[in-house]
């Protein structure tokens, strides 16, 4: 895997800057913990990295405030090699990966005893990247894949952005509307997505009241929404 650089990367401080509106404060220390962004009414967490890895922090300061989670999806990302660290460009070219807002449901897996909260939401917002590398200690003469060190990651664009705050509300960044009953193989042909996403997803909406087991298909589970999720949803809709 590539290594990164521990230091805070441009993405992290532009989107920083974009949620310290007004006379928002950034850098607080909340207790022992050190905040992103502080407004009058929540504390903003910018978090590119693993929701798992805040996971105990966020659920402390719970107790006592109100929380947003800005959790950024790459959606393309333009990977820039150097020959050395801040040396000259070497390559340019756009990565091969895609993100969508169901990548965040990787992250949800281990978050579900934290989501949903009554003073927690989380956004998810779509951007565009440049990823600056340079050859880490194990090169000799060419790259090795992998072999790399992430020098920073600079914002480019950002484009759509959804806030949840319910179970019922991680139906928004579903490409489509559950079906009535469904089991995971039927769910994956319904969003047009794969059998393996379609069950993270089931297990995050199931873990986290959305949905329930309601039966048997042969060996498959059977799930339907559950009563709240679906008033939230009609009051949503309406």
């Amino acid at each position: 895997m590539p290594k990164t650089v521990l230091m805070e990367t441009s993405l992290h401080r532009e989107l920083k800057s974009r949620y310290a509106i007004g006379t928002a404060q950034t850098e607080v220390r909340v207790g022992s913990y050190r905040i992103d962004v502080v407004t009058d009414r929540e504390l903003v967490e910018i978090q590119h990295g693993s929701l798992s890895s805040i996971r105990d922090k966020v659920r402390r300061l719970l107790d006592d405030h109100r929380v947003l989670i800005v959790k950024p999806i790459v959606v393309r990302k333009t990977l820039i090699k150097q020959g050395t660290k801040d040396g000259e460009v070497c390559s340019r070219r756009m990565s091969p990966k895609r993100g969508t807002f169901l990548d965040v449901f990787d992250e949800l897996v281990h978050f579900t005893r934290v989501f949903p909260h009554p003073r927690l939401s989380l956004e998810v917002v779509l951007v565009e990247i440049e990823e600056w590398r340079y050859p880490g200690h194990g090169r000799r003469r060419r790259w090795r894949r992998n072999d790399h060190v992430v020098a920073d990651q600079i914002l480019t664009s950002v484009g759509e952005s959804r806030r949840v705050r319910t179970a019922a509300d991680l139906e928004l960044l579903l490409p489509g509307r559950l079906p009535a009953k469904f089991h995971t193989g039927e769910l994956a042909a319904s969003l047009s997505i794969s059998r393996p996403i379609a069950q993270r997803v089931a297990y995050c909406l199931r873990e986290m009241g959305a949905i329930k087991q309601v039966g048997k298909q042969g060996n498959a589970i059977v799930y339907q929404r559950t009563a709240r999720a679906t008033r939230k949803r009609k009051k949503r809709a309406a």
